[in-house]
């Protein structure tokens, strides 16, 4: 698995990610690999594209006018039905 340089447009992306979590009660995935890949993909479609384009949901090449942004709309229902979002980047907190 790709293994992403932690720059600080990566940190900004992962604090942002933290924050949207907390908000809405969610944890992020504790797997680091896996979590390091999706922000890290995440983080290069925001240099390119300008924006968060979900990397799990993109089409490729990208389409800025349809492909989904992160958080996608569908992230509580996912969570609900799945305990995670399809990404596996959020996750429910089991208590």
């Amino acid at each position: 698995m790709a293994v992403f340089e932690q720059d600080e447009a990566y940190n900004v992306n992962y604090r942002r990610l933290e924050k949207i979590a907390l908000e809405k009660g969610y944890v992020l995935n504790q797997d680091g690999e896996r979590l390091n890949k999706v922000i890290g993909l995440m983080t290069r479609n925001y240099r390119e594209y300008g924006s968060y384009y979900c990397p799990c949901k993109q089409r490729h090449p990208l389409d800025k006018e349809s492909d989904t942004l992160c958080p996608c709309i569908e992230l509580d229902k996912e969570i609900d039905e799945h305990g995670c979002c399809t990404c596996r980047v959020f996750y429910k907190i089991n208590l």
